[in-house]
């Protein structure tokens, strides 16, 4: 098998995880709504653990398939890039970054700041799966879509989507080939302009003097030491949001979120969920908060009281839910 082929083949079969439930965890329903309550609070924190469960499980899944022809397995490598690779005969090495989803954070959180002058042979993709409980808040992991592309289409958009130079700028790693592997610089890193108006109109003629094609984004040696020159003459800040995924503007990213928002489970969309859950989450602070002044004599009841109200919406779906799962 090719590369081409390995990747081709592995992506069609983790797209038919779509809408499939997986029983390597469970969380148990209870009749108790208040800790349905608890459990919609506390599920992001146990995003992450189901999330690298699912990476292991998808990891299974495609070595149970008999379709490699004794050409290699699929094997994770923790640290390292891409997180799964295609250990064989297959040069070069296909690889399958796995980033996993739970939508009721609203937001991909996950980052990709691998340079693409790692995908040149474009030997790796990505592979986003969408996940929820099966209801909701509890049950086993339901995996609502999955999307997959190549990981240099993905970087080629984070790079046109970011830099604007002299505004921002993304820059290479340096040449760390020769350290050891856990020493190696392998992430792109994206700058913000922060001197004054003044300092920004001699860096635009700066950039101006690179030609027609300056602003283009290029990770070539000599390109980059432009920007390296503009780094070092101006006032730049690191951005810590660089790179997320939810926010590259990539366009079919862009619509497998959308289809994730829009997809049901128990009776509402994805994004009614998030909706009523972060409502609850931010009027549930505001109690905590007031709970702490009220024994301070500062709040009256009443004020509680309206607050209280507004969680209403989601205390009932929830009640519904837990009365059609126990």
């Amino acid at each position: 098998m090719t590369c081409e082929e390995v990747l081709n083949v592995a992506s069609e079969h983790l797209l038919q995880l779509r809408r499939r439930t997986l029983d390597f965890i469970s969380i148990k329903p209870s009749a108790d709504v208040a800790y349905a309550k608890h459990l919609a609070r506390i599920m992001s924190k146990l995003s992450p653990i189901m999330g690298n469960m699912l990476e292991y499980e998808a990891i299974a899944y495609l070595n149970k398939l008999d379709i490699w022809g004794g050409s290699g397995r699929w094997r994770r490598q923790d640290p390292g890039f891409p997180d799964t690779v295609f250990a064989g005969s297959v040069s070069p090495m296909p690889g399958i970054e796995i980033k996993t989803w739970f939508p009721l954070a609203t937001e991909i959180t996950a980052r990709f700041r691998e340079t693409i002058t790692h995908f040149q042979q474009n030997q790796t993709n990505v592979a986003v799966i969408a996940w929820l409980p099966d209801r909701v808040f509890y049950g086993q992991p339901y995996i609502i879509d999955v999307w997959i592309d190549s990981a240099h289409g993905l970087a080629q958009a984070r790079d046109l989507h970011y830099h604007n130079p002299p505004d921002y700028i993304v820059l290479e790693p340096e040449d760390t080939s020769r350290r050891t592997v856990n020493l190696q610089q392998t992430n792109t890193n994206g700058f913000k302009f922060q001197g004054t108006r003044s300092q920004l109109r001699r860096a635009e003629a700066i950039v101006a003097g690179w030609g027609p094609r300056g602003k283009a984004y290029r990770p070539s040696p000599v390109y980059q030491r432009k920007l390296r020159s503009l780094y070092g003459r101006f006032k730049y800040r690191g951005d810590t949001n660089f790179a997320k995924m939810d926010r590259i503007q990539h366009s079919g990213l862009e619509d497998f979120k959308t289809r994730v928002l829009r997809a049901e489970i128990e009776g509402r969309t994805v994004s009614e969920w998030a909706g009523l859950l972060g409502h609850y989450e931010k009027v549930a602070e505001r109690l905590e908060s007031l709970e702490i002044k009220r024994k301070r004599g500062g709040v009256r009841e009443a004020t509680k009281g309206k607050l209280a109200q507004r969680t209403g919406e989601f205390e009932r779906a929830l009640s519904a839910l837990v009365a059609r799962s126990t």
